[in-house]
């Protein structure tokens, strides 16, 4: 079992960044690939960013290409995801979640373990 927990989000004016950060439970963090997706109120959950286990691969969703950034830290069971130059548009809840794999995913549903989510609300 993994437990996720999500911290960092808030309110911030457009333009402005934010620095999110999901802590993992058990010692098998450096095995899986993470992911980072969001849900707008009334919208369905999308994908945001992924990295693979060893850090060496990642990518992103074109909406925040750019301007936000996945990292992880296998020694802290930590991952992050720094979000500049944020839009109204990025207001939603943020979640991370854990792949039973090593290899980066942008599909929800190779991800087994997910957080409880933060809030992100950029405004105008």
């Amino acid at each position: 079992q993994v437990q996720l927990v999500e911290s960092g989000g808030g309110l911030v004016q457009a333009g402005g960044s934010l620095r999110l950060s999901c802590a993992a439970s058990g010692r098998t963090f450096s095995s899986y690939a993470m992911g980072w997706f969001r849900q707008a109120p009334g919208k369905e959950r999308k994908f945001v960013a992924t990295i693979s286990s060893s850090s060496y691969s990642r990518y992103y969703s074109d909406s925040v290409k750019g301007r936000f950034t996945i990292s992880r830290d296998n020694a802290k069971n930590t991952v992050y995801l720094q979000m500049n130059s944020l839009k109204p548009e990025d207001t939603a809840v943020y979640y991370c979640a854990a792949a039973i794999r090593p290899y980066e995913s942008d599909d929800y549903k190779l991800y087994a373990y997910w957080g409880q989510g933060t809030q992100v609300t950029v405004s105008s």
